[in-house]
């Protein structure tokens, strides 16, 4: 069973993927992961360049370490299957890069005064890409490795087509599935999510304001009440299909034993979504 970890805490999160970064490559560069955790604090906590602190209220720091947190448990899985093609210390790296890059599109620069992060939501992906290039550039990463998170951070894309992405070989591919796989388990089982939904409504109505008509008011939803009626059928309907089918079923490597053991993340998803039902017919009923 994963032990308990408390995603408010990064030191928490880096530990725990410390830890399975050293159980696959006991060789690993040991600064690696504390160095980019450090990045990403920076990154959302206000002190990177000219960007401002993360201002959207649900994608926010925790959601990116809710993220890594799963994908590190996912990607681990895997390898002690004996999967191939098999992984790659750097390809990891590259993987919990991607990762703590992939909503940084949701970040502001200092000079953006107007509304919060979530104005971005229809960008946020080509914004975070963008993020990922200018960083890792400056950082000295090859051109190969940088095109390698882009490819990967393209996955979380909701209506992204994963046919036209232009990965560079299987294994980017792999691990690029895998955190979109990780994405949508890792926010949608948090003990917190159906209390954060009514949260996730307003993010997408500021996007809706500032979509200069893209977005219909109120964004995909009429109201917060809307987007949790139909939370489960996004569950049921969307993600299940998007995690069996586009990404392969690599949520398996989470099942506990492997391959038919429970898997804790679908089990909490679906112990929110019961909640969530509950709640919603408790309401009606009043």
């Amino acid at each position: 069973m994963h032990k308990p970890i408390d995603t408010r805490e990064p030191s928490q999160v880096a530990a725990e993927v410390q830890e399975a970064y050293l159980g696959m490559f006991p060789q690993g560069d040991r600064e690696f992961m504390p160095m980019i955790f450090q990045w990403v604090v920076a990154w959302f906590g206000g002190k990177y360049l000219d960007y401002q602190a993360i201002d959207a209220h649900y994608h926010d720091l925790e959601h990116t370490l809710q993220g890594i947190l799963c994908m590190a448990r996912l990607l681990r899985g895997r390898q002690a299957q004996g999967q191939e093609p098999k992984l790659t210390q750097r390809m990891f790296e590259l993987g919990m890069l991607a990762m703590l890059m992939h909503d940084t599109g949701y970040l502001k620069k200092r000079w953006d005064t107007e509304g919060t992060g979530a104005k971005y939501t229809l960008t946020h992906v080509d914004r975070s890409i963008e993020f990922a290039r200018e960083l890792m550039l400056s950082r000295d990463f090859l051109v190969e490795e940088i095109l390698a998170v882009q490819n990967m951070i393209r996955c979380t894309g909701v209506n992204v087509k994963l046919e036209a992405i232009r990965f560079q070989n299987d294994l980017e591919r792999i691990v690029g599935f895998s955190l979109g796989t990780a994405d949508l388990l890792g926010q949608m089982a948090a003990g917190d999510y159906v209390d954060k939904l009514p949260i996730l409504y307003l993010e997408f109505a500021e996007a809706a304001r500032f979509s200069d008509g893209k977005m219909k008011a109120g964004g995909f939803f009429s109201s917060a009440e809307d987007l949790m009626q139909k939370t489960p059928l996004f569950w049921e309907n969307y993600v299940q299909s998007k995690i069996n089918r586009e990404f392969l079923g690599l949520h398996r490597f989470l099942n506990e034993p492997y391959p038919d053991g429970p898997n804790p993340y679908v089990e909490r998803i679906e112990a929110n979504m019961a909640r969530l039902r509950r709640e919603l017919a408790n309401r009606v009923s009043l």
